[in-house]
């Protein structure tokens, strides 16, 4: 590493330490500033102009030495236990990540860090696992193994368990994602699979070495399952819990989500039958339910394409919609009903019908998105 390089990483890890700073609020200070040194560095009456910032998020410049004293640290100590230490400069940083304003700001990585693998299934579920939730996990990445997936889970008991030990079996690439700091590994009596893991794939954990453990980091963790699937399984699942959680973030990114249906009278396809029932995730089938969502081919077959978009034998106003969507990745009901100049009763129907037909799809906050 070069030294401007760890001067960087330095400033970096040192605003990520101060208190009181969540993603949010840091990457404000980023986008802002231009970086975490430019933040200590800048005069008071232009750093108070910083979104997000206030009195006592400045007055944390005063702790410059304090803070830097810990990044160093942090990084002498990630060097010794061999912790790959992910910013967004570095880039094995998921670019995954770059999508959602909740996304960590730095990740501590073991094994095979390069986080930006070219297709990734989540898959989650009941710490309670049955056998049939057993079964069902190990034959979901048997069937997807041909398309080889990296598997995401949390590497807890149950599902998330099963899940890492079929694709080591199998030899594919898997992802445990720690609750935990890195380095300790929870439920401990899994360290030999984590420790298995690091040939192919990582234990990854935004949570620095030698950190407390907190129980609201395991919920937390949950975004970083949904943020780094490209589409998320529940297998197994109660009606409350972290699976149906992390469906939730999922669904809310705008994830593809799908839930293995389950006995009626099981407690534990309560919440897969819920997410079904709620339209917050399609039914799981087959290996093709993914396939056929994710565009995804076999090896030897022509890749398959995303349907163009035809404007054809359209009426003036859906053209105007759907070119609207074409320019924006999304865009809110009232943003879109003032492009358009289209009354918004109007178009809440014109958006209906075009969801119908598979074309657009409504997103949480009244966005709507173009699916082809």
């Amino acid at each position: 590493m070069q030294n401007q390089e760890l001067e960087d990483l330095r400033y970096y890890l040192a605003l990520a330490l101060a208190p009181k700073i969540g993603p949010g609020v840091f990457k404000a200070i980023i986008a802002y500033s231009g970086s975490a040194q430019h933040f200590f560095k800048l005069p008071k009456g232009k750093v108070s102009k910083t979104p997000k910032v206030g009195e006592k998020l400045i007055a944390l410049r005063n702790q410059e030495h304090e803070l830097l004293r810990k990044a160093d640290e942090l990084i002498s100590v990630s060097l010794k236990k061999d912790f790959t230490i992910l910013t967004p400069s570095h880039p094995s940083f998921p670019n995954r990540f770059k999508q959602q304003e909740d996304s960590p700001i730095v990740l501590f990585s073991q094994g095979q860090s390069n986080l930006n693998f070219e297709r990734s299934v989540g898959i989650v579920g009941t710490r309670s696992a049955t056998s049939y939730g057993k079964t069902a996990t190990r034959k979901i990445i048997e069937d997807l193994a041909i398309y080889q997936p990296t598997i995401i889970s949390g590497l807890a008991y149950g599902i998330d368990i099963e899940a890492h030990r079929a694709a080591l079996a199998l030899g594919l690439p898997t992802i445990a994602v720690l609750g935990s700091p890195i380095g300790r590994i929870y439920p401990a009596v899994h360290k030999k699979t984590a420790e298995a893991i690091l040939d192919t794939g990582a234990v990854i954990s935004e949570y620095p070495p030698d950190s407390s453990m907190v129980p609201g980091n395991f919920p937390a963790r949950n975004r970083i399952i949904a943020s780094l699937s490209d589409a998320l399984i529940v297998v197994e699942a109660a009606e409350k819990g972290g699976a149906l959680i992390t469906a939730e973030i999922a669904y809310s990114y705008d994830k593809d989500v799908f839930a293995v249906p389950g006995n009626l009278q099981s407690q534990y396809s309560e919440g897969c039958n819920l997410l079904i029932k709620k339209m917050k995730a399609n039914i799981y089938t087959g290996p093709n339910d993914v396939a056929e969502a994710l565009f995804w081919s076999k090896p030897g077959e022509v890749k398959a394409q995303k349907p163009k978009l035809n404007l054809s034998n359209r009426d003036k106003d859906e053209v105007t919609i759907l070119t609207l969507l074409q320019e924006q990745s999304e865009l809110e009901i009232d943003s879109l009903s003032i492009a358009s100049e289209i009354p918004l009763g109007l178009l809440s129907s014109k958006l209906l019908a075009l969801e119908f037909e598979g074309i657009v799809k409504s997103l949480p906050g009244k966005k709507y998105k173009l699916l082809l």
